[in-house]
This record gives C-alpha cells, structure tokens and sequence, in this order.
C-alpha cells in the first residue's frame, strides 16, 4: 500500500479537519486509497499558515483552540482515497501548482508509529495487518466510504 508523508497540521486536518486538496508542486497520476503519514516535526510555520488559511473560510474559527488540538507525528494517522490531481480548483485548501482531490478520509482510532518519505512510498508490510485493524474499526464505528470506489485495504 502506498502512503505519503504531509506535515503536521495538514496531515491532520485531511484526516479530521475537511481539508480536501493536498498541494504539491508536482503532478501524480496516483489514485486509490493511500496512508496519510504525518512528518516527523509541528513546524511553527506551517500551524500559523494554516491558522490564517482557516481564518478565511471557517466560521468563528479560533487559532488558540486550534493550537490546543493535538497533533500526532510520525505516525500513519489513516488513509484518504486520491481521485483526481487539477491545477486549478474551487476548494478553500487549493493554494498550489497541483492538488491532488481527496475523498473519503478514515481516522485511525490509534496512530501507527512509522517513518516517512519523500513522495509516494510503500508502506512496510509488517504494518499492514495494523493498518487492516485500524481500518475496520473506523467502518464499523460508522465511517463510511463512497461504495462505488470499490476500494479495500
């Protein structure tokens, strides 16, 4: 299974938070459900850039409950399916040369620790079984996929 490392908070708000676009600078033809990885470190910069971006679309959005949150790293965080990757889109979270289109977000109850990598990677095998729990667990406790993805882990 592939997954792809995304700094934190961003891992976290694809999971959890709505966050439907991941920007790159660089155009996949990857599609299917991948692990979102969050990277290794909080970085300062990327909580307040996400605090501004948030400020603009969220309602009564508060930057000091927001940086209460916790935000797990270096850890499987769950999985998100990739439909499509645009340079051009509607969503409040586009802000790059590229988007990949995210749909279908599952949280994993416990976060997998794991390292990440640059770009798409493969995830250890020795992880999957966890990542098969992990994933039941989210659908059985009534997250629901799009049934015509027809996609399983």
């Amino acid at each position: 299974m592939k997954a792809i490392t995304v700094k934190q908070p961003w891992a976290s708000l694809i999971i959890r938070g709505g966050k439907d676009i991941e920007n790159r600078d660089w155009y996949t033809g990857q599609r299917g459900i991948v692990a979102i990885h969050s990277s290794a470190k909080l970085d300062r910069n990327e909580m307040r850039d996400a605090c501004d971006m948030m400020r603009g679309f969220v309602a009564r959005f508060s930057a000091e409950r927001f940086e209460l949150d916790i935000f797990p790293t270096g850890v499987i965080l769950g999985t998100v399916e990739i439909v499509d990757c645009v340079k051009a889109s509607d969503s409040p979270w586009f802000r790059g040369d590229y988007g990949f289109v995210l749909r279908n977000a599952v949280a994993f109850e416990t976060p997998i620790p794991c390292r990440g990598a640059l770009g798409f990677w493969e995830l250890p095998a020795h992880l999957l079984d966890g990542m098969r729990a992990q994933y039941r667990l989210a659908l059985a406790q009534g997250v629901r996929l799009d049934a015509a993805a027809g996609n399983d882990l």
